[in-house]
């Protein structure tokens, strides 16, 4: 390989720990700094990056992983100063969903990469900026979810594309819960425009969707809120009031391109359920899916009388969050278009704001973006220099 891409992280809350104790060990990567609004939350993760280094460099079996594990990680006192930084060639944005296209814009008009967590931004408008300001710049963009990358759906992938259940019919895909407030000590933001059951849950379904199924054309929606105002759970907060300006129970029927229908429920207004994460209907049989929120799980196939396991035969073994970034990583190198693409991303948020357009229109709605299915994964062990390049 060449020289690692040298990554600086913007936001370090609650979700940075999973990339910080993951960056060390991938190919191609090399944490150099990190910033957050909270100096001290910047401080600790840059000890917690510098601590997951070093484990890995200590079982390192080369010694281009020893090298990139060895370095130090800089706090840069803001996004501003990180982005300018000359040892920072790819940003990393796990800022808030309201922050993601402003930190993206900042970050490529100073000729960085940028991969974030979902969603790409807030509006389709913001969204066409960051791709427009990509593209004009040469530069490269992904998104979360990565972990549709993971053995879980593209197992289920494969199944699909090997003819295992016939033609696609109709898929289902739930996500219900009683709402992150219950153990979230800062919740507002689930429940403020950005937010809301489908902007923050629905990027896993929908891009694990549209790798199984492919993109959407047309979709059908309904939604509602039932409660003005929800009680923080946990945390010093707890008991304190905050209203809710987002709807939390969404439902509607997606229409992909190649015909199937999957109909979707997002909602934290569902206190049990025990609703089937994803399942796929095909002509000749059906196919249990594995949550999308995490990168393992049962992939079950229902042809000829019985639910039969599937043994994992794609998708990145072992992988956690950070791997999407690491497939861009691989993918600049080997000159192919990286798989959690902002591309990806943007026509999942179009997906996502036109269900919720056409839920307030009580109508269906063409859906106005496409974009490509992206390029299955074939089954590698863990990410290495050597692998996950095609």
């Amino acid at each position: 390989m060449g020289e690692p891409l040298r990554v600086g992280l913007v936001g370090a809350g609650k979700i940075s720990r999973a990339y910080l104790d993951t960056l060390p060990r991938l190919p191609g990567l090399r944490l150099t700094a990190v910033t957050d609004l909270n100096r001290a939350r910047a401080e600790a993760a840059a000890k917690t990056a510098e601590a997951a280094a070093k484990t890995a460099e200590a079982a390192a079996k080369s010694a281009e992983s020893a090298a990139r594990g060895a370095r130090g990680v800089a706090v840069a006192a803001s996004a501003e100063e990180l982005v300018a930084r000359e040892d920072v060639d790819a940003v990393l944005n796990l800022t808030i969903p309201a922050a993601h296209a402003e930190v993206a814009l900042a970050a490529l008009a100073a000729g960085r990469h940028v991969y974030g967590e979902k969603p790409l931004s807030g509006t389709r408008e913001e969204a066409d900026a960051i791709m427009g300001a990509a593209q004009r710049a040469g530069l490269r963009v992904g998104c979360a979810p990565d972990t549709v990358l993971g053995p879980g759906t593209q197992t289920a992938r494969k199944a699909v594309d090997d003819g295992l259940i016939g033609t696609p019919v109709a898929a289902t895909a739930f996500m219900t819960t009683a709402g992150h407030e219950a153990w979230h000590p800062d919740p507002e933001f689930y429940y403020r425009p950005g937010g809301g059951p489908l902007l923050d849950m629905g990027p896993y379904y929908l891009s694990a969707l549209v790798h199984l199924l492919g993109p959407v054309v047309r979709v059908t929606g309904a939604a509602s809120r039932p409660r003005a105002q929800r009680s923080i759970g946990s945390g010093p907060r707890a008991g304190e009031r905050f209203a809710v300006e987002v709807d939390t129970h969404v439902t509607g029927v997606l229409e992909h391109r190649g015909g199937a229908l999957t109909t979707l429920l997002m909602s934290f207004d569902v206190h049990a359920a025990r609703l089937p994460r994803i399942e796929v209907h095909g002509s000749e049989g059906s196919l249990s899916v594995p949550d999308p929120n995490t990168f393992d799980g049962p992939v079950e196939l229902w042809r000829g009388g019985a639910w039969e396991p599937l043994a994992p035969s794609a998708g990145y073994a072992g992988s956690a969050r950070g791997y999407g970034l690491a497939d861009l990583a691989l993918a600049l190198e080997a000159g192919r278009p990286h798989r959690a693409s902002a591309e990806l991303a943007r026509h999942v948020l179009d997906v996502m704001l036109t269900l919720l357009d056409a839920a307030r229109e009580r109508t269906s709605l063409p859906v106005g973006t496409t974009c490509s299915r992206p390029e299955p994964v074939p089954f590698v062990g863990e990410l290495s220099a050597s692998a996950g390049h095609g």
